[in-house]
């Protein structure tokens, strides 16, 4: 639960995600978040050191930890299911209305119900 709370918290992922191909200064990092706010920005810094996710080096860029690297490789299938169900909502497959959710009445157990 304490892992879903620290990366459910607003721009935590996505300072993971950017972070991913290694270390970055805070303004970089910052215009790669879409320009967030900087007190934000340094609240989640923050709350990633303090879980030892992500480390600041003697240069002040900012890097994942081992640690955080592990939890950039868990969240891999995630980012690869997100690209799926992206490309569903784009097209849509046959049995799959343009929302993205099940069609009822392609399935067996449900068509024809009211």
């Amino acid at each position: 639960m304490a892992a879903l709370d620290l990366f459910g918290r607003r721009w935590s992922l996505r300072i993971l995600w950017e972070l991913r191909d290694g270390p970055l200064g805070f303004r970089p990092l910052q215009k790669r978040c879409d320009d967030m706010s900087s007190s934000v920005m340094r609240q989640r810094l923050t709350e990633l050191q303090d879980a030892f996710v992500v480390r600041q080096l003697p240069d002040s860029r900012y890097e994942l930890t081992p640690l955080g690297r592990e939890a950039y490789q868990a969240l891999r299938p995630l980012v690869h299911w997100a690209d799926h169900w992206a490309a569903v909502l784009e097209t849509g497959p046959a049995d799959t209305p343009a929302t993205g959710l099940p069609n009822p009445a392609s399935r067996p157990d449900t068509a024809g119900r009211d």
